[in-house]
């Protein structure tokens, strides 16, 4: 696992053209979440590699069919993008990573497109199968709704992280409060009598204390342990793709961004189920808790691919977002940013015609063929667009 701030002193794999990758070290850059751009900084400052960075978004349950969509509309044109040397995935766009590292993204959208779940009264939670003959057995799409842990469901969570984004200060301090909020849901925090900060009626006594403590502990182990198993069964491969693959989420507890790898010790399965956890609870890994890679910056986070060449950046959301402009933390920021290092960039947005199909419809299984068709319609679309930076 690196944080933000740390980069392990290993090449980046690069096409066989490519001229060195970048190296920054970690004796080279501070730790600790006050300097968690730092790698980013460095990179920034070194001339851009001759390499492809593929950025897969966030957006929900049809986010993740139509980031699928259009990669396999793009591959049925000739171009395939899934090979980049860098992909960087968050939140759905992290599960989209993973599965390319097990199947063709013909393979996935053909399970996507087979797969109708029943959905009469719009419900956030209809089951939907993995790839099939690759995978497990059916399961919910690890971004959706309850099965994501959001109590009272997606609009609820939404409304309550409106909430908190208004009381935040700037982007660090929404990471903690927001994290905050999640170990509260998951940790299962002490009601207390209003003005006394003394719980409700009898104090309790240090056994019973202790008891409530191991009760929550064991809640919170079952509750990750179950949402490991719905994104494992996702995932046509349980082991870490063989291409570099960062995965973003965010430290609940201190509010650090988060990258994890291969080399991170942490399970693939693990890594998307953290970069998935929306903030209605946080996904326990070993002594961490770990949130949402969505809000480390953006749902795109695509100024991690500072130092390459040629980024393609797929957003769910049309690089959309909820934070004050004063935060500076819009993809239209980010993308002129890369530009300015001497990257080239091209990002894609859903088509108009298919945008009722996110935002508050985003956590909807049963809309998940319907924008895997209207990403592969429009990855054929672009796929001359797409070439012309990617060859």
């Amino acid at each position: 696992m690196h944080t933000d701030s740390y980069f392990s002193a290993r090449k980046r794999t690069v096409s066989a053209d490519a001229a060195p990758a970048a190296i920054v070290s970690a004796d080279a850059v501070p730790t600790g979440p006050a300097a968690a751009d730092a790698r980013a900084s460095a990179l920034r400052a070194s001339e851009p590699q001759r390499g492809r960075a593929l950025v897969l978004g966030g957006g929900g349950s049809t986010g993740n069919a139509w980031l699928i969509g259009v990669l396999a509309g793009l591959a049925d044109a000739g171009v395939d993008v899934a090979t980049a040397d860098l992909t960087i995935g968050t939140s759905a766009g992290a599960t989209a990573a993973a599965q390319l590292g097990g199947a063709t993204p013909a393979e996935l959208y053909a399970a996507v497109i087979d797969a109708a779940p029943a959905d009469p009264a719009g419900a956030t939670a209809p089951a939907a199968p993995a790839v099939a003959g690759v995978a497990g057995p059916a399961a919910p799409a690890p971004e959706e709704g309850r099965s994501a842990g959001f109590p009272g469901g997606a609009a609820a969570h939404l409304e309550r992280l409106r909430a908190i984004i208004d009381a935040s200060h700037d982007l660090a301090d929404l990471r903690r409060r927001v994290g905050a909020a999640a170990l509260g849901r998951t940790e299962g925090h002490a009601v207390n009598e209003p003005g006394t900060g003394s719980p409700i009626g009898e104090g309790p006594t240090a056994e019973s204390r202790e008891a409530e403590r191991r009760d929550a502990d064991r809640q919170e182990a079952d509750r990750s342990a179950r949402w490991r198993e719905v994104v494992a069964a996702r995932l046509p491969r349980q082991e870490w793709p063989d291409r570099e693959v960062i995965l973003t989420a965010v430290d609940a507890r201190t509010g650090a961004p988060v990258l994890l790898d291969r080399a991170s010790g942490i399970a693939l399965a693990d890594a998307v189920a953290a970069s998935c956890a929306g903030g209605g609870f946080a996904h326990r890994v070993g002594d961490l808790r770990l949130i949402d890679g969505g809000y480390r910056v953006s749902a795109e986070n695509a100024d991690l691919a500072a130092g390459f060449e040629r980024v393609l950046v797929l957003s769910p959301l049309s690089g959309r977002s909820l934070h004050p402009a004063a935060w500076g933390t819009r993809l239209a920021g980010q993308v002129s940013e890369l530009r300015a290092q001497g990257s080239r960039v091209e990002t894609v947005f859903p088509a108009t015609a298919a945008e009722h199909l996110f935002g508050a419809n985003a956590m909807r299984a049963a809309l998940r063929p319907e924008a895997a068709r209207a990403g592969f319609v429009q990855g054929r679309e672009i796929a001359e667009r797409i070439a012309a930076l990617w060859r």
